[in-house]
């Protein structure tokens, strides 16, 4: 798994590359659209964004995966989206918007789970990485 400073490098650069285009190459990556999701920091109180894909949107609800690769760690975004669950989602360039982010547990983590890793195969290896059951969250509009 990469150390926290390469993934906010890689960050980084995900951000440069969607302004330089003007966005014309960012927002689908891996066959995922991306998105920006801004959280409150846990420890901090300062707000913290992060580009993640989305392998997954049912209506407004947005899917996103907490895998980190198939690290033993749950993301540091996803500590902080539980501790504080109203977050902001700049979806395909559009301005940021105000949603409540859901763990999803037992029968429905289950069934978009499946969806995932039936589209996703990637997502299906990393669980095999960890001992973790890797979290399935749904943002959905506030």
């Amino acid at each position: 798994m990469p150390s926290d400073a390469v993934l906010k490098t890689m960050n980084g650069v995900h951000r440069a590359m969607l302004k330089l285009t003007g966005g014309r190459f960012g927002y689908h990556l891996s066959g995922m659209d991306v998105l920006e999701l801004t959280t409150i920091g846990r420890k901090s109180g300062q707000a913290r964004s992060v580009m993640l894909t989305s392998p997954l949107q049912e209506g407004d609800a947005i899917a996103i995966v907490a895998s980190r690769g198939g690290d033993d760690q749950h993301p540091g975004w996803y500590h902080n989206l539980v501790a504080n669950p109203e977050v902001q989602v700049s979806w395909k360039g559009q301005p940021s918007r105000t949603m409540k982010a859901t763990v999803t547990v037992g029968d429905e983590r289950a069934r978009l789970w499946a969806a995932i890793t039936a589209d996703h195969k990637n997502y299906a290896g990393y669980q095999t990485k960890t001992e973790r059951e890797i979290p399935v969250v749904l943002l959905e509009p506030a």
